[in-house]
């Protein structure tokens, strides 16, 4: 939507302050300034292309009808099969010039220049997106002529109407409507800046993190949405009430958690007016004591993917009894869901975003292209782990014994465990192997990307591959060196370290793991012991393997490297605020995890 705004005109500015996680520098900040062009867009001859946001190009295309401009709009495959027919026939009736270049009633359009006539009233149906009317309504005021709209089906998803003609009203344009009918606009009205517009959180987006309380036992707060949120789609959590989930309101927020009994009850809901969010019930229908009934969804087989059929498909994956119907779809829950099932998402964000509330199950769950929520939410699954797969973060100097520590807390509390400085090294070894050159940094990079690195019973595997020994040659200690100077290198190993993020929970090790890998670690330990005190352990570990050691040159070497890694312009070594600090000097190891474990259990853990 963005790009197609200032592609026909409309000046954009993204205002510094507040970064989104997860975004690029053109999408950094959540603040913007819109410069308005009073409807008519200034730039009259544009090709858009839409993607698959249906809630962008609906009411631009009413916007564009009314610019006289010529105007060409398309989006990928799924986008050329989403209904666009009635509003196309909507803008007809007034006069409007919008043609199909591809199939009758689908995108892509023709806009061209036309002379626009409110004479009677615009008779549209409403049983198949409510979107259709929106555009209509959005659009009609920059005529500056009275307008009626009369609904000649039932209209669904009634709340997102209530949105549009919310803030229509704060814009200064007014909609008069019998029941949900007829909609008048008055002649004369023109839109006003409100000057700044403070935009809700996503109700939709928020079921899920109010489902996972409900299913994983909570409490899940989600802010920015509360009672008195304009937006349907917060009776989501009414749903989960009535199956039995705890459910706190507040102004801005909503809390869910659990049923006391722990299991979610069967329920047969009318979810017309929550079409989006209902998907989030039809996975929660999973953890439910019987058959659950969605109603009333037709809506569904028009969206980004037919998302009753979908949701069928992936629903029996999971050992789900499902039957479905032209609008609705019933679920019943099989005793056990199935462990280890790969996830098909179908280009659909929602899809992606609620079949990850099936690993809560349990079971490890495959999401296939998961990167389809970009549409939406791109920090989705980094927000879900935040509550779902905690993270302790061990940083320290070297010697410290955070490795040792890290890997009996991650065994004590059943989390994964990562050993974050072994990744270089395997890098390393992973491009001797393949003879990729240690100074090739897009080869080196594209290999760390897909370390097949894993971290088990003390040792360290590449692919099925013991290397725990191997990587502590001379040779690799150098190459690691090398690579990890290279900042393609360094970026590839940053989202691979993430990526050992998974359920239950991750224990990771590292002299920038809280500062920089996981800053939103819920336990965050700076493990460190004086240098005399590390080199003694690092002098009696090396005897014990038979190699030998001078005492002096242990300690000059760590006094070294802590300065050099107290001074390195990436990532430099140092305790982060919200760290708490272990001084090891005079613990032995069993006191040391004792320790951490006291700080681990005092954040809930």
């Amino acid at each position: 939507m963005l790009a197609a705004l200032g592609k026909v005109g409309v000046g954009l500015l993204c205002i510094p302050g507040n970064p989104l996680r997860g975004q690029g520098t053109a999408l950094g900040g959540n603040s913007w300034r819109v410069e308005g062009c009073g409807g008519v867009f200034p730039v009259k001859d544009a090709d858009l292309f839409m993607g698959n946001a249906g809630t962008a190009i609906r009411p631009l295309t009413a916007a564009l009808a009314l610019s006289g401009g010529h105007y060409r709009l398309s989006g990928v495959p799924r986008m050329h099969e989403r209904p666009i027919g009635d509003l196309v026939d909507g803008l007809l009736q007034i006069g409007a010039d919008v043609s199909y270049t591809g199939n009758a009633g689908f995108p892509p359009l023709a806009i061209h220049p036309a002379q626009v006539k409110l004479v009677a009233p615009i008779r549209l149906r409403g049983d198949v997106s409510s979107q259709f009317l929106t555009a209509l309504l959005m659009a009609l005021p920059l005529t500056g002529s009275a307008a009626v709209i009369e609904m000649t089906t039932e209209l669904i998803s009634r709340p997102y109407i209530e949105i549009t003609l919310n803030l229509m009203a704060r814009f200064g344009v007014t909609v008069a409507r019998e029941g949900w009918q007829r909609f008048t606009i008055a002649a004369g009205q023109r839109y006003r800046s409100p000057g700044v517009l403070h935009v809700e959180g996503d109700a939709s987006a928020a079921s899920y993190f109010l489902a996972a309380g409900a299913i994983g036992g909570g409490p899940v707060r989600v802010e920015g949405v509360g009672r008195n949120s304009i937006q349907g789609d917060v009776r989501f959590a009414e749903a989960l009430a009535a199956m039995g989930a705890r459910i706190e309101w507040g102004e801005q927020h909503i809390e869910a958690r659990a049923p006391v009994s722990g299991k979610l009850k069967a329920f047969d809901l009318d979810l017309n007016h929550i079409p989006d969010a209902a998907m989030t019930l039809a996975v929660a229908a999973l953890f439910a004591d019987g058959r659950c009934v969605l109603r009333n969804i037709a809506s569904w087989r028009v969206k980004e993917t037919d998302r009753i059929a979908a949701m069928a498909t992936e629903l029996r994956k999971l050992g789900a009894t499902v039957e479905e119907g032209a609008d609705f779809i019933a679920v019943s829950p099989a005793p056990v869901i199935r462990s280890g099932v790969s996830i098909d998402t179908y280009e659909d964000h929602r899809m992606a975003m609620c079949f990850s509330l099936a690993a809560l199950g349990g079971v490890p769950v495959t999401i296939n292209d998961p990167q389809c929520v970009n549409k939406t939410f791109p920090e989705y699954f980094d927000a879900l782990a935040e509550i779902a797969a905690p993270v302790i973060a061990i940083d320290g100097p070297s010697a410290s014994g955070k490795g040792t520590v890290a890997e009996r807390v991650a065994a004590a509390l059943g989390y994964h465990y990562l050993d974050s400085g072994s990744l270089y090294r395997l890098t390393a070894l992973a491009a001797l192997r393949a003879g990729v050159a240690l100074d090739d940094e897009a080869g080196v990079a594209e290999l760390a990307a897909d370390l097949p690195a894993t971290f088990t019973g003390g040792r360290i595997l590449l692919s099925d591959d013991d290397v725990t020994d191997a990587i502590r040659s001379e040779e690799i200690s150098l190459g690691a060196s090398k690579v990890a100077a290279l900042p393609a290198v360094r970026a590839a190993l940053l989202a691979r370290q993430r990526a050992y993020r998974r359920f239950p929970g991750l224990v990771a090790d590292g002299r920038d793991m809280a500062s920089i890998v996981f800053p939103s670690a819920l336990a965050k330990v700076f493990l460190t012991a004086s240098a005399a005190a590390r080199a003694e352990r690092r002098h009696k570990q090396l005897i014990a393997k038979g190699m030998p050691a001078n005492m002096h040159a242990l300690l000059q070497d760590l006094q070294e490297r802590d300065t050099r890694d107290a001074e390195r312009s990436v990532a430099p070594l140092r305790q982060c605020d919200d760290a708490d600090r272990v001084d090891t000097t005079e613990l032995n190891i069993d006191a040391a995890v004792a320790a951490v474990m006291t700080i681990v259990k005092r954040q809930g853990l």
